[in-house]
């Protein structure tokens, strides 16, 4: 597990812009089964993530008009079971961090994997995740 002194600042990037933790298999299970849609970051301490997931999910969220109806994040290697059980339901995708994930009613609908994170700018993850949002929110 990451040292807490290093994750902290990472979680804070999104839960200090409107992002729930989700920590727990309970906290998921809730989230994901409700009728609307969720964005899921799992939310990770690599280059990547503090390079473009993490900015290009912020930049999606806000500048859109059409936005889920829940933001949330599990942050690998240290939010264990929330993250475990975010995997599961994501199968069968292998598992992957940084990753972003879009629910509608609880069906996964929109996957961005960590291969379609790396060498990305922030705006075209912010792109990607803004279509996705026309087409699913």
């Amino acid at each position: 597990m990451y040292p807490e002194e290093i994750v902290i600042p990472m979680k804070e990037e999104l839960t200090e812009n409107g992002f729930e933790e989700l920590l727990n298999a309970n906290d998921v299970d809730k989230t994901l089964t409700q009728q609307g849609t969720a964005l899921v970051m799992i939310n990770s301490v690599c280059g990547c993530s503090a390079g473009t997931a993490r900015p290009g999910v912020l930049m999606a969220v806000a500048n859109t008009s059409k936005k889920p109806d829940r933001l949330t994040t599990s942050f690998a290697g240290f939010d264990v079971e929330g993250v475990k059980s975010i995997r599961e339901h994501l199968l069968p995708y292998p598992p992957s961090s940084p990753s972003i994930a879009l629910f509608k009613d609880g069906k996964l609908v929109h996957f961005i994997e960590r291969h379609n994170i790396e060498g990305r700018s922030a705006q075209m993850i912010a792109n990607n995740l803004i279509s996705a949002f026309d087409e699913y929110c």
